[in-house]
Formats: structure tokens, C-alpha cells, sequence
């Protein structure tokens, strides 16, 4: 025998579907894109309506999981177009300025947009090209490590060589670095002679 739930019971369970439903959608990058899209999409082509945003974007987004980045290559390449038209826009209406003020800001929106458009552009071409990164391998390890990066190693040697550079020249007697004869002093520059004979103390 099959218990029967209370109205309230169903009508809590039911909402707290509705809860997670909600819950779902909000998290969906597509629907926040479309949230998105939606009002500001408004003034230029109507009322948009947002489950068949939903599904089209769902649609594009399936294509990118694919490999397929022709969508997204078509609006970096528009919006690109569209900053260079912004540009123009703003950089004419610098040229009809009289004052330095309204000169300089719209000058300096132009050339905001013009970064905008090359930056996208760069990331268009990025896109269609894609860098060659060769990396070699950083051999990084607590313990005992051998790495060959494709480079020919000599074999070890047992005996252990010395350095002679790194010996003291102090324990090699006999040795000078200077092996001349000293040579007396001229008298070419008598100002500069040593003046020990002279101011004996």
C-alpha cells in the first residue's frame, strides 16, 4: 500500500525542483550569455527571445567542442571591423574640434578603439596561426635525476681529475708570476722620485 503525500509535501518537493532547475540554468554559460545578449540586443534588432538565444548558442558552442572556430574567427574579424569604424567615427569628430578638451578626448577614444581593433585582429591571426613553443625540459629533482635531451653524453670517468687552476700558488714553492729580473729606476721623471732620500722621517 502506496503511502500518498500531502499537498504541502508535494508543493515543497515541487518547488524545490523549481529551486534546482533555477539553479541549473544560472550556472549554464549559455544562459548568462543570453541574459546578456538580450537587452542590449534590444534597440538594434527587437525583442530577442531568450530560449532561442539559449539554443543557438548551445548550437555554437557544440561546434567549438568540435574543433570547428570558423564562428568565432567571423566575429573577431566583425568586431574587429567594428572598432575600425569607431575609430574613424571618433577620430573625425577630434579633427572638428575647436578646443583642446573635446580634441583630446575624442582623439584619445580613437585611439583607444584603434588598440581594440589591432589587439583583436592579433588574436584573430593567433588563432588561424598558432605559435611553435619548443620547450626543453627542466630537470628539477629532490633525488638522483638523469635527463638526456636528445644530446650525446661522454661517458663517466672513475678516476677523479683535478683542477689545476683552483691550486694554491702558494703550495707550488719556487713559483713566481713574475719571472724578470728587476730593473733600476730611471731618472726620466725626477718630480715623481721616491721620496724616502729626500724627507727622511
Amino acid at each position: 500500500m502506496t503511502k500518498k503525500r500531502s499537498p504541502a509535501a508535494l508543493s515543497a518537493k515541487d518547488s524545490q525542483n523549481d529551486a534546482q532547475r533555477i539553479a541549473k540554468v544560472v550556472m549554464m554559460p549559455e544562459a548568462s550569455a543570453a541574459a546578456v545578449i538580450q537587452p542590449f540586443a534590444k534597440g538594434s534588432f527587437g525583442d530577442a527571445n531568450i530560449p532561442l538565444l539559449l539554443d543557438e548558442l548551445r548550437d555554437r558552442t557544440g561546434k567549438l567542442h568540435a574543433g570547428d572556430l570558423k564562428h568565432c574567427e567571423t566575429m573577431l574579424l566583425g568586431q574587429a571591423e567594428a572598432l575600425q569604424a569607431i575609430f574613424v567615427s571618433l577620430a573625425r569628430r577630434a579633427s572638428n574640434q575647436q578646443y583642446l578638451k573635446q580634441y583630446e578626448t575624442y582623439l584619445r577614444l580613437a585611439l583607444k578603439a584603434q588598440n581594440q581593433s589591432r589587439m583583436t585582429l592579433e588574436t584573430l591571426a593567433t588563432m588561424k596561426n598558432p605559435p611553435v613553443v619548443i620547450a626543453r625540459q627542466a630537470n628539477i629533482a629532490n633525488g638522483p635525476q638523469q635527463v638526456n635531451n636528445g644530446v650525446p653524453i661522454a661517458p663517466a670517468h672513475t678516476q677523479e681529475t683535478q683542477n689545476e687552476q683552483n691550486e694554491l700558488l702558494e703550495a707550488n714553492y719556487g713559483k713566481r708570476l713574475d719571472t724578470r729580473a728587476p730593473e733600476t729606476a730611471s731618472g726620466a721623471n725626477q718630480a715623481l722620485e721616491a721620496v724616502g732620500t729626500l724627507h727622511r722621517a
